[in-house]
C-alpha cells in the first residue's frame, strides 16, 4: 500500500520536540517555515549569515556554524539535515550515534551502504529516521493513494513519468553539477524522486536499465536520465528526469487494469496540481473521467513534518524512511554502474 497520510495524523498536530536544522539553504528555509513556533532551537550552516537569517524568524533560536555542537546539544531531540548530498550521510550517522531523531533530505546519502550503516546504528540507539521524499505528501499523490486504497482499479501495470526543469544562469557551477562521488547529477537529484514515487505504486524494482546524457550543461555529470525499471512480476516504470526541460514539467501516469491515474503539475512553476481519474467502462471505449485540482500552496513540507512528529510520538518506523531510500539508491547505483561515463553532446553545440 502506498504512503497515505495516517488517518490518526491531524495535520495541525504539534509536539514538544526541540529541533535543529543543519543546512539553511532553500530546503532548510522551507523546513524551518513548517516548524511550529518555538520548536527550532538551533540553525546551523557553514555560512553564519544564512543560519542567522533562519534563526531570526524563530524566537529563542541561535545560529551557529558548528555541525558537531548542534548534533551533540543535549537540548535537541530532532535534527533536520538539508545539506548538499555529499554531507547527508556523514551528518546523519553522527546524529543517530548521538541518539537523535532525524529528518534527512533525499536521497539521504550518495551510497546505499552508507544508509545501511545508519540503519544499523539507529536500531541500536532508538533513533527514528525519515527521508525527505516530500513529493509523496503532495495532495495529488495523497489523492492517488486514496483512490488506490478505496477504488477498484485492478492491479497496477506500469508507470510513465517525466520530471524536468531548465536550470538557471550559473547552474553548471552549483553543487548539483559536481562529480558523482560528491553527490551530483540529475539522476541522484531529481530522478530519485521519480524512482521513489514509481516504487510506491509498483513495489520493489529488481531490474534497472538506463541511459545518462549531458546534452547542454557544461558539467561532468548527467543533465538527463532515461530509465526503465522492472519489478519481479514484470511491472515497468519508464522514467525521464531532466535539467533541459526549459518549461518546467511534472507528469506522472499510473496504469491499472481498470483505470488510469494521471498527475500533472505539483505547484509553483510546475503548474497547478491536477489528478485525472480515468475509469474504464465495462464496454470499454472512452472512460469516465473525474478531475481533481489542488491549487493551494505546497503543503508537503508541513505535512511530512507532522507525520514525522507522529512517528516519534507513536514510536513508529517512518515511511518513507531508510528502507525505501536504500531501495531507491540501489536503483541509482545500478544505473551508474552500467553507465560509467556520461555521453556528452556539448561538442555538437
Amino acid at each position: 500500500m502506498p504512503t497515505l497520510i495516517s488517518d490518526a495524523c491531524d495535520m495541525e498536530y504539534r509536539s514538544n520536540l526541540r529541533f535543529a536544522i543543519i543546512g539553511c539553504g532553500s530546503a532548510g528555509k522551507k523546513r524551518s517555515a513548517a516548524l511550529p513556533r518555538g520548536a527550532l532551537r538551533i540553525a546551523c550552516d557553514s555560512k553564519l549569515n544564512r543560519a542567522a537569517e533562519i534563526a531570526s524568524q524563530h524566537n529563542g533560536c541561535k545560529p551557529t556554524v558548528s555541525n558537531d555542537d548542534t548534533i551533540q546539544d543535549p537540548n535537541i531531540d530532532t535534527v533536520i539535515i538539508c545539506t548538499p548530498h555529499a554531507l547527508l550521510a556523514e551528518l546523519a550517522l553522527k546524529a543517530v550515534k548521538a541518539g537523535k531523531h532525524i529528518l534527512v533530505e533525499k536521497p539521504g546519502a550518495i551510497t546505499s551502504a552508507s544508509l545501511k550503516e545508519i540503519q544499523a546504528i539507529s536500531t541500536k540507539t532508538g533513533s527514528l529516521v525519515r527521508v525527505g521524499f516530500n513529493h509523496r505528501y503532495h495532495p495529488v499523490f495523497q489523492k492517488a493513494y486514496q483512490l488506490v486504497r478505496d477504488e477498484k482499479l485492478g492491479q497496477p501495470m506500469f508507470v510513465r513519468a517525466r520530471y524536468g526543469h531548465g536550470g538557471r544562469i550559473g547552474f553548471e557551477k552549483e553543487w548539483r553539477a559536481h562529480s558523482r562521488p560528491n553527490g551530483g547529477g540529475n539522476l541522484l537529484d531529481m530522478g530519485i524522486h521519480l524512482i521513489d514515487l514509481a516504487g510506491s505504486f509498483l513495489g520493489e524494482f529488481v531490474s534497472a536499465e538506463g541511459q545518462l546524457f549531458t546534452y547542454f550543461w557544461k558539467m561532468p555529470v548527467e543533465d538527463n536520465a532515461f530509465l526503465h525499471l522492472r519489478t519481479a512480476d514484470n511491472r515497468s516504470a519508464w522514467l525521464h528526469s531532466s535539467y533541459t526541460e526549459w518549461k518546467n514539467l511534472f507528469s506522472f501516469e499510473i496504469y491499472f487494469r481498470q483505470a488510469k491515474l494521471q498527475i500533472d503539475g505539483i505547484g509553483r512553476s510546475y503548474g497547478t496540481g491536477r489528478l485525472s481519474y480515468h475509469r474504464m467502462l465495462p464496454q470499454m471505449g472512452p472512460p469516465d473521467t473525474v478531475v481533481f485540482d489542488f491549487p493551494e500552496e505546497d503543503p508537503t513540507w508541513s505535512q511530512e513534518l507532522a507525520e514525522f512528529e507522529q512517528d516519534i510520538s507513536l514510536g513508529r518506523t517512518p515511511s518513507p524512511g531508510l528502507t525505501e531510500a536504500i531501495k531507491a539508491l540501489e536503483v541509482v547505483e545500478e544505473i551508474y554502474r552500467k553507465d560509467r561515463s556520461v555521453a556528452s553532446f556539448q561538442s555538437a553545440s
